[in-house]
């Protein structure tokens, strides 16, 4: 149903990096980038290798803020382990924990989820949900 989303983030750069790191352990990473120092309007796009993006953050300075309360940005990770390593690598890039590896039997007796939040405010997951 969606082709991507886009975050506004205040500091593409760190934006970057945390991206850089947080999604790497889920096979994603960078599948564009449109980096210009002190210039407007910058940008980088997130999908699997070879694709196109699936979240991309815009560079909006500092008017971005992260949507409400209830929205978060769930991302399929490919294993246990993944969610585990998305959770680490995100909070080693400057997250903030908002929920640790972990079943969470109130989605399901398979859904293994952990949840981030980024540099920016925004609310992310990985989650992972064993064939049953």
């Amino acid at each position: 149903m969606l082709h991507h989303l886009s975050l506004g983030v205040r500091d593409i750069l760190r934006a970057a990096v945390f991206y850089d790191a947080a999604l790497a352990p889920l096979g994603y990473g960078r599948v564009w980038s449109d980096i210009r120092p002190g210039e407007p309007d910058q940008a980088v796009g997130y999908g699997p290798p070879g694709s196109g993006d699936k979240l991309c953050l815009k560079d909006r300075g500092m008017v971005a803020a992260p949507p409400g309360p209830g929205f978060h940005v769930a991302f399929a990770a490919p294993s246990r382990s993944a969610v585990d390593a998305l959770h680490q690598a995100a909070l080693s890039a400057g997250g903030r924990d908002n929920g640790p590896p972990g079943l969470r039997l109130h989605y399901g007796p398979a859904y293994y989820a952990a949840f981030v939040i980024d540099p920016d405010g925004h609310a992310i997951e990985a989650v992972f949900k064993d064939p049953v």
